[in-house]
């Protein structure tokens, strides 16, 4: 006989706003957490899986959120506890694992103290007790050098680390259920295996529950037990991960595995959830011969790009007396770029894939080495020059939010760069120019008139890749311009992308620490490490046959599914 569950949710329904005018955002679900589970939810943003965490945690606003149903934890329902009873549960016995360790952490207190905190006011323990016992998880959650990073700030660790003082916080009272929202998205592929293998040996090791929330079904198949599949508030399935995976029984479930590159067979458009829905999706697989005949056109012309022992270096000021640090970014990095080509850049975190292509925008100057667009010699052009030729060199940035100025219509923001390059005849020009160009990347006439805060992050995306088209560069770095967005939404934009590419004859250099999804797009394969190029050549054969231990760990990082 099965043991009671330690969380039973209940027809819970959550909505946002007073009864005349409310927002549903979860539509009466019921599901259970047992003992010594690993639970995975899974769904894309908006499908209501922070909004079930936090309903958990007691975390939702109390003056916008109304919930009607049960949340019992031990047979007691959380949603009629008090807030100084919930104090006593959060962190103790149910603790969180945030999305983003950089705004989750206090900037302005230590490592150490934070963690140390939570043991002196849960357990009791004084001063010296709390210290001995924070250097003690930092060592169990594998963090190096723990006594040095007890007396860091946030800000002066990694983000992989940050994530580990996260959980070293969560587990610190030993809670009985662990709810890890999104612990990994904006990590690499080879720290992501480590954090899932960490959480993995920690739950093995205390037998607590754990709740862990993704959108992405590949990296849930690693670590969960059973999976929820939720989509716009509903649970549209509930089963065992290696059911989901060989045999799912909800439409939904199916395009979400079937919209993530496959690293087996490229096929020349993803699917999408919309493609899938309606049945208009017909896979076209893109054999070797005409991989290999496209490849014959696009080698045979001249490069757009040269770079040529390229180095960026840093220097650090550690005192008077002291010598400087030097950092060395971009460490004699040389190769082309051909018209017409996808040349993909992958590596981790700090391996010199960002600064590289800011290098070659000039919004970074080299220390030496050479920078060759069509034959001309970027490094000594003056600032009036470099001014002309960003309308032929764009970037497409990582996060579009911040790339957006929050006080302009997104119709404004796509004219501006067309009057600075004096593109278009008339306002009346520009904004018909502007109009279509959002038709083209998905968006309808009316989102000329909103602003950026009332978009989602793939229709802001979209705008991203609008403004960088606009001004009709030739070349254009995109800069983890995927990394943050759900895996049916990341299709869309792979996609579109790449219809644009044919359309236009962009030529891309295509930045990210996703392999898999830099496969799917590259034709050919850069693998940065510490600066310095680890490996260069064609992107499958680079997949198939890595020459490298570093290329060989990065591919066998991926998430490949059950």
């Amino acid at each position: 006989m099965q043991n009671p569950p330690l969380i039973a949710v209940e027809s819970l329904t959550v909505y946002f706003g007073n009864k005349k005018n409310s927002i549903e955002v979860l539509h009466a679900i019921s599901f259970d957490v047992f003992e010594n589970e690993i639970l995975g939810i899974v769904g894309e943003s908006g499908s209501g899986k922070s909004v079930t965490s936090l309903s958990i945690m007691g975390l939702l606003p109390k003056k916008q959120a109304n919930f009607t149903g049960e949340i019992l934890f031990e047979a007691k329902d959380l949603l009629k506890t008090t807030e100084k009873e919930f104090r006593k549960i959060r962190g103790s016995e149910i603790a969180m694992i945030f999305q983003e360790p950089m705004s989750a952490l206090n900037p302005s207190l230590k490592c150490g103290f934070q963690v140390a905190e939570i043991l002196r006011l849960h357990l009791k323990m004084n001063t010296s007790e709390a210290k001995k016992e924070t250097i003690s998880l930092f060592e169990k959650v594998k963090l190096p050098r723990p006594n040095e990073i007890y007396n860091s700030y946030p800000h002066q660790i990694s983000g992989g680390q940050m994530q580990r003082v996260m959980i070293a916080m969560a587990i610190a009272c030993k809670p009985k259920l662990l709810i890890a929202d999104e612990p990994t998205t904006a990590l690499d592929v080879t720290v992501q295996k480590e954090i899932i293998s960490l959480l993995k040996t920690i739950q093995q090791e205390t037998k607590m529950a754990l709740l862990f929330i993704s959108h992405d079904l590949s990296l849930v198949s690693e670590i969960a037990d059973r999976v929820l599949v939720m989509y716009k508030g509903d649970i549209v399935e509930n089963a065992a991960t290696s059911e989901i995976f060989k045999n799912p029984t909800a439409e939904y479930t199916k395009a979400l595995l079937a919209s993530r590159p496959s690293l087996d067979v490229r096929l020349a458009k993803l699917p999408t959830i919309a493609s899938i829905a309606d049945k208009s999706f017909k896979p076209r697989e893109v054999k070797p011969v005409e991989r290999a005949k496209k490849h014959k056109q696009i080698y045979t012309r001249k490069p757009i790009l040269e770079i040529a022992n390229l180095e960026k270096y840093y220097f650090s000021n550690v005192g008077i007396f002291a010598k400087a640090e030097v950092v060395k970014a971009v460490d004699n990095v040389s190769f082309s770029v051909f018209e017409g080509e996808t040349l993909g850049l992958v590596g981790e975190s700090g391996c010199g894939k960002s600064t590289l292509g800011r290098t070659i925008l000039q919004l970074e100057k080299a220390t030496s080495g050479s920078i060759k667009y069509r034959g001309k010699e970027l490094t000594t052009l003056s600032r009036s020059e470099i001014r002309n030729l960003r309308k032929e060199i764009q970037i497409i940035f990582q996060d579009p939010y911040s790339s957006l100025n929050p006080r302009l219509m997104i119709g404004q923001a796509l004219i501006e760069p067309m009057e600075v390059h004096g593109l278009g005849k008339s306002k009346k020009e520009r904004k018909e120019r502007v109009l279509s160009l959002l038709e083209r990347v998905g968006l309808d006439e009316s989102y000329f008139y909103r602003y950026p805060h009332e978009l989602s992050g793939g229709q802001r995306q979209r705008v991203g890749i609008a403004r960088t088209i606009v001004v009709e560069p030739k070349l254009v770095i995109c800069d983890e311009s995927v990394s943050a967005l759900d895996i049916s939404v990341q299709a869309q934009v792979l996609n579109l992308l790449n219809e644009l590419k044919n359309d236009y004859g962009f030529t891309y250099i295509f930045i990210s620490h996703d392999l898999a999804v830099v496969k799917y797009m590259s034709d050919q394969l850069l693998v940065m490490n510490r600066g310095k190029i680890e490996e260069l050549g064609d992107a499958d054969e680079i997949y198939e046959n890595p020459q490298t231990e570093y290329s060989k760990r990065l591919i066998e990082a991926i998430p490949k599914g059950i």
